[in-house]
């Protein structure tokens, strides 16, 4: 069992220098780092809304990356492999963290169609740096829209196509732990969402017992019952993992309970 954090990223950059060097693009290029500060001035400062900025980019592809990892040890081919548009679970890794990183710059824009905003300024980023990550250049094309897909896809009323998109999505749900919603609340939101969200205690990632994977979270009151069924779950029945996740709650110093399976 794995906690949700941003620690998992740098577990699983330390084990692949492909999603190292990956990880250092993004991390240097200047474009893609003001834009997630432009979607954090957006989204928290203006909006009131939780954290979309580096840290939230950090922590959904490191819970994507632990995730998919556990849904292939346990024998769940990839999309991107079935397709021929990724060569290798190297390729594949790739896709998933760059979408990963991405998913939210388009919060720079506004947060409404966010999702939109991010498919459209990932493209020429994309187009910059893959030809870095990948010799071969006639799979960038494909590559790049499987990454787009995942991008457009991880809001919940948008289908997933791939099992890698939903990866993303459901990465994205697990990003609800020790204060997500604490900024908005210091700001003066105190809604159901911000209350619920600071109920989260941490969220863990480990195989599942009826089903391949387990996403356990970790309450200190059940009103972060809300966090879990308006997020969570909505991303995890709107993806193509809706059938490979079961998802438990806990409160603190309690036995976990099965809430989805």
């Amino acid at each position: 069992m794995v906690m949700v954090s941003q620690d998992l990223l740098f577990k699983h950059l330390s084990m692949d220098p492909g999603l190292a060097r990956a990880y250092r693009l993004v991390e240097e290029d200047r474009e893609i780092q003001e834009l997630l500060k432009m979607s954090n001035i957006m989204a928290v400062t203006r909006m009131l809304y939780n954290d979309h900025g580096v840290t939230h980019a950090r922590i959904v592809a490191g819970a994507a990356l632990e995730i998919l990892g556990i849904l292939v040890d346990q024998g769940i081919k990839p999309s991107t492999l079935s397709a021929r548009t990724a060569r290798n679970m190297d390729d594949v890794r790739l896709i998933v963290f760059l979408a990963s990183y991405l998913h939210d710059i388009g919060n720079s824009v506004h947060r409404h169609m966010h999702e939109t905003h991010s498919y459209i300024l990932a493209l020429p980023i994309l187009d910059r740096l893959l030809p870095l990550l990948f010799e071969d250049s006639s799979r960038l094309y494909a590559i790049r829209q499987e990454i787009l897909h995942a991008i457009y896809s991880h809001q919940e009323d948008v289908e997933t196509l791939t099992l890698e998109a939903g990866v993303v999505k459901v990465a994205d749900g697990t990003d609800m732990a020790e204060g997500r919603a604490r900024v908005p609340y210091m700001l003066g939101k105190t809604d159901m969402h911000a209350v619920s969200a600071l109920s989260v205690k941490k969220v863990d990632l480990d195989k599942g017992v009826g089903k391949p994977l387990r996403i356990t979270v970790e309450l200190t009151d059940m009103a972060g019952l809300f966090q879990v069924e308006e997020v969570l779950l909505r991303k995890v029945k709107a993806s193509t993992l809706r059938d490979l996740v079961e998802i438990a709650v806990k409160k603190e110093g309690e036995k976990p309970r099965l809430f989805f399976s």
